[in-house]
């Protein structure tokens, strides 16, 4: 699975429309749509909250999904200035949301019991949350990688039944490599996805954590898809900048599989 997270991009519809547009006429065959069984790539684009509805629209019919960035977990509806509900971007075709994204846990102060309640929600409304992990530079300087991961995934997924995890995705995202321009190597990559991978089996069991699709955010580049999407436990990439551009978005979830 290959998302691209939009965050406060672009700066009109008309722009969005075009960006949309653009990445599906560059996308290959070995896409899908996430209700497809075949062995493809799912790809899946999270546009800002006003271009949810038209790039809905944009990608009908070429096996893109849409999801939003993020939801008010608290009420479907009542005197929430600004909120955003579940049932609101369901109704517009959304099928995943973002939870947990790095951005939302510093600038707008998602902790992690908000963020666990926006997954227990986001299930509940029949979506998918791609729930998203990973420890600031100070922490991996002090080798708390880890320890990191593993503290965020029993906060936010507490009250997720093995059943319903399915349904999730987990993005691991260091920190320090999202929009920085610094590059986790994809050796280390994939040791913090293992290590994922087998704390979900302590968590659930191992068909369950063995199931669950965790993917890649941080600073992916069109030059370093290949060899991340090669790893054994990296089972997709989480794209921010690169997804701005139609041609580099397109080559990202192009991904020579090896």
């Amino acid at each position: 699975i290959i998302a691209v997270n939009w965050k406060l991009n672009p700066s009109s519809i008309q722009e969005a429309d075009g960006l949309a547009k653009g990445v599906a006429s560059l996308l290959g065959d070995e896409t899908c749509a996430s209700s497809s069984a075949a062995d493809c790539t799912e790809v899946v684009v999270f546009p800002p909250f006003p271009f949810i509805s038209s790039v809905v629209d944009d990608l009908a019919g070429v096996g893109v999904g849409v999801g939003a960035q993020s939801i008010f977990h608290t009420a479907e509806s009542g005197a929430y200035t600004g909120a955003v509900s579940a049932s609101m971007v369901t109704s517009l075709g959304c099928q995943y949301v973002l939870c947990g994204h790095s951005e939302r846990r510093t600038v707008f102060k998602d902790d992690d019991e908000a963020i666990n309640k926006k997954v227990l929600k986001v299930i509940e409304d029949g979506m998918r949350p791609v729930l998203c992990i990973g420890e600031t530079e100070e922490e991996y300087d002090a080798g708390l990688c880890a320890d990191v991961c593993k503290l965020q995934l029993a906060k936010d997924l507490a009250g997720v039944s093995a059943a319903a995890m399915k349904d999730v995705v987990i993005a691991y995202e260091p920190v320090w490599a999202i929009g920085t321009g610094k590059v986790c190597p994809c050796d280390v990559a994939q040791t913090v996805h293992k290590t994922i991978r087998d704390y979900l089996a302590e968590l659930y069991d191992r068909s369950t954590a063995d199931a669950v699709r965790i993917q890649y955010g941080g600073s992916v580049t069109p030059e370093s898809v290949d060899e991340l999407m090669a790893q054994p436990d990296i089972d997709g990439c989480l794209v921010g900048g690169a997804s701005l551009v139609a041609e580099k978005f397109a080559r990202i979830c192009n991904f020579v599989r090896k």
